[in-house]
């Protein structure tokens, strides 16, 4: 058996195989709802073969959204219309998963198609973008966010629990808490956006306290037998790659005792300076170092599109799971067609019937041939 295709258990949760289609946001909801278009994608993929379909970005109060377009669960309204979704991904025989967000300083941008940039400030379809400290990220991003509160802290942590419980309702069975990518929890991490003199700045353990508080408290309110994760940027490619990774892992061993089950390894993206070593699987041994030293199971993604770089992570024991977004894209099925490279036999669970009985029929023909 692909080590790529075994099974791979976590909590009362089993996965058919080590293929996870990331979060990929689509920037097509309206007020935070979700639609016949999320809908479409999500089952679509659920049906390729991949064990675990995790829904985008979805963001637990409004200001958190990234675009005008993004996803949201800070309502039971957005809650139902997630359901479909939910009930296909299960249908094919995938996990529904769903990553829970809050775009901190990064938010109130247009869709990258339209920009990829800070809506104008004298737009109406903007918002006033909140943060740790009061320090922009720059680039296309200029735009200056308002410090926040103590009450503030308190609030965005709440609205984190309560976007839980209603992903619980909807269905969902795996947990994604996004604290990554430059948005608001990565920026009380990173020391480029975390100016704070109080008891959320400063040391490494302050900067980590509001990633430990949120997800403690989600803990407290998403079931034992579900799997509770979080997306980490361990490394910004900034010139302190060392500390920081040190740091983050300390930070992770933190997230292990408040419950944290797995942990998906990727980059801060807190600095427009950084210099990232983009090639096939670069993240791979960051990856493979986390999970030794923090003894927690890791996932990750970037640059890994084949089904032969994939095999290898997972059977060097580098990564737990492979995290496949924009071949997903590309291909829905990308599972057949890794099953089929790899020489794993009989590929055809990882499809559904209509399309399996034709394909392995017409594959079969070209044997004969």
């Amino acid at each position: 058996m692909s080590a790529l295709f075994e099974p791979f258990e976590l909590k009362d949760v089993t996965l058919r195989n080590r293929i996870v289609v990331p979060p990929m946001c689509q920037y097509m909801a309206n007020e935070g709802v979700v639609n016949d278009w999320h809908h479409v994608h999500l089952a679509s993929i659920a049906r390729g073969g991949a064990s675990l379909v995790i829904a985008e970005a979805t963001a637990v109060s409004p200001e958190g959204r990234i675009t005008p377009g993004c996803a949201g669960l800070w309502s039971d309204a957005q809650a139902a219309a997630f359901e479909p979704s939910v009930a296909a991904i299960k249908a094919a025989g995938a996990i529904p998963g769903i990553q829970l967000a809050h775009a901190g300083r990064k938010a109130s941008a247009n869709r990258p198609w339209e920009g990829d940039d800070h809506i104008a400030n004298d737009d109406p379809r903007g918002w006033q973008t909140i943060a740790p400290s009061a320090v922009p990220f720059g680039a296309r991003l200029p735009r200056v966010p308002r410090a926040m509160t103590l009450d503030e802290i308190e609030r965005v942590k709440s609205a984190y629990v309560a976007a839980a419980k209603r992903a619980l309702d909807a269905g969902f069975e795996w947990l994604e808490l996004h604290f990554a990518h430059g948005y608001l929890a990565q920026s009380f991490f990173s020391v480029h956006s975390n100016q704070r003199d109080d008891a959320y700045g400063g040391s490494a353990e302050n900067r980590g306290r509001f990633l430990v508080e949120t997800l403690a408290a989600v803990r407290a309110v998403w079931p034992e037998r579900l799997p509770l994760t979080a997306r980490f940027g361990v490394i910004e490619y900034d010139g302190r790659d060392e500390q920081t990774l040190a740091e983050s892992i300390e930070l992770a061993k933190r997230f292990k005792q408040e419950g944290l089950d797995l942990l998906s390894v990727t980059i801060g993206f807190s600095t427009p300076q950084a210099r990232i070593p983009w090639g096939p699987a670069f993240l791979a041994p960051i990856a493979e170092r986390v999970r030794r030293e923090a003894r927690l199971p890791v996932a990750s993604a970037w640059g890994i599109d084949t089904p032969e770089l994939a095999q290898r992570v997972v059977a060097n024991e580098q990564l737990d799971l492979v995290m496949v977004g924009r071949a997903h894209l590309a291909d829905p099925h990308w599972p057949y067609y890794a099953a089929r490279q790899l020489g794993v036999e009989r590929p055809a669970w990882t499809l559904p019937a209509p399309y399996a009985h034709w394909l392995e029929r017409y594959k079969a023909s070209e044997k004969a041939a």
